[in-house]
């Protein structure tokens, strides 16, 4: 268990990772970019706040948005082989 653990990220967490941290029992989540794609806390899926679970994770979304989707779009531009 991870009671008292905040998890920091700089995109919002996918459906697995989500399911993870309640099991997990993380306390709390500080993310920064949203993924509208696969986000699993406020933008596509709402896995945290979900009735059936027995925990609840205290979250922070949008700390640093900026900043982290530039990091993101860098490192895939790089992945890919392209600048910025």
């Amino acid at each position: 268990r991870l009671e008292g653990v905040t998890l920091y990220v700089t995109l919002e967490p996918c459906p697995m990772c989500a399911g993870a941290m309640v099991l997990a029992r993380i306390s709390r989540l500080v993310y920064g970019a949203p993924d509208p794609k696969k986000g699993a806390v406020d933008s596509v899926y709402d896995v945290l706040r979900h009735p059936a679970n027995n925990h609840r994770v205290d979250i922070s979304s949008g700390v640093l948005a900026e900043p982290s989707g530039r990091l993101l779009r860098e490192f895939f531009a790089a992945r890919r082989g392209k600048s910025s």
